[in-house]
Order: C-alpha cells, then sequence, then structure tokens
C-alpha cells in the first residue's frame, strides 16, 4: 500500500471537505465547531500526558473523553440536507457515563460556598482551560441548531463534559494535595 501524502493542497484556496466530499470554507460555523471539538481533544491529550507520570490510571478516563470527541467531531463533519439529521454514535449512555464520572469525583470533594478560581495545580489548571474550550465548543454547536438538526445526545454529552473538567480540576488539586483557589468579594 502506498503511503499518501498528508497535504492535499485542496484547501489552498479556503475550503476543505466534509465527510463525503462536499465542500465548505474553512470560516464556516459548522468547521469552527468542530475545529473546537479538535482542540479540547488536544488539550484533553496534553492533561492526560501531564497526567501520566503521577496519576496513570486516569489515562483510560481520558482516553474515552477523547474517543467520544472524535465521534463528535465526526457528527459535525457529516453534512445533512434540510430535515434529515446527521447519524450520531454518541447515545443518552455516553452521556449517563460522564455523569457517573462526575458524581463518583464529587463524592469525593467538599461543598462549595463560593466560586473557585482556575488553577491550583498544573493538572487542574489545565483542567480549567478543558473546560472553557468545552464551553465555547458548545456556544459553537448550539448555534449549528438553526442551520440543522444535531443530535440532542450529542449536545447533552458536550454539556455534561464542561461540568465534568470543573469537577475534575477540583479532583485533582485534592489528589495533589493543593488548596483550592476561591474568589474573594471584595465589593462587600
Amino acid at each position: 500500500m502506498k503511503k499518501s501524502h498528508l497535504y492535499t493542497r485542496g484547501g489552498d484556496s479556503g475550503t476543505t471537505s466534509l465527510i463525503g466530499g462536499s465542500r465548505i470554507k474553512k470560516c464556516s460555523p459548522r468547521l469552527d465547531a468542530y475545529g473546537t471539538i479538535d482542540e479540547l481533544s488536544a488539550h484533553v491529550g496534553l492533561l492526560a500526558a501531564m497526567l501520566a507520570a503521577k496519576h496513570g490510571e486516569e489515562a483510560a478516563r481520558l482516553r474515552w473523553i477523547q474517543l467520544r470527541l472524535f465521534d463528535v467531531g465526526t457528527h459535525l463533519a457529516m453534512p445533512c440536507t434540510e430535515g434529515q439529521e446527521a447519524p450520531c454514535t454518541l447515545t443518552g449512555n455516553h452521556v449517563q457515563q460522564v455523569e457517573n464520572y462526575i458524581d463518583e469525583l464529587d463524592a469525593q470533594l467538599p461543598a462549595l460556598h463560593t466560586f473557585v478560581l482556575p488553577g491550583g495545580g498544573l493538572s487542574a489548571a489545565q483542567c480549567h482551560v478543558c473546560r472553557t474550550v468545552c464551553r465555547r465548543a458548545e456556544r459553537l454547536i448550539t448555534a449549528l441548531t438553526d442551520e440543522a438538526p444535531l443530535c440532542p445526545d450529542m449536545l447533552a454529552f458536550v454539556n455534561r463534559l464542561s461540568d465534568f473538567f470543573f469537577v475534575y480540576a477540583r479532583f485533582l488539586n485534592k489528589m495533589d494535595g493543593i488548596d483550592e483557589i476561591y474568589w474573594q468579594n471584595d465589593c462587600n
């Protein structure tokens, strides 16, 4: 089998291919949405690499999330016609799995009485980066619902995922013995 070139020159004019071969502008909202999912996956990969030496068992959880993010990106890269929804491999079971992760981690944490500032340890800070990129992806994906129907389970998954990253950041700080940074209201 001949090795393919990494470059195709097809995007030199500012367009790219969707699954199925149709072309869209690289500045399209659809491409912005799945590009942000790709960015999130890269941040999750960095988080997994940061945890590998100290908390290697956490890598499996993060790899599962990366696989699901690839599913989200694939769904977003499939064009659909009016009245038709692109097939989606994400299900309510995937949403439930993220909720299970959240509940499992949150049960080990103290209750919150004020806002937590992003930070603490390096891995927790990276988790907050994942959370904010995930929220941006969610906004971009939600904007696409005006253009075409999207899988409701995919939308729920991305929404839950940002909650997961919040609680995961808190959990990682606890695991590393690092105090959380709380917001101080100086306006009183």
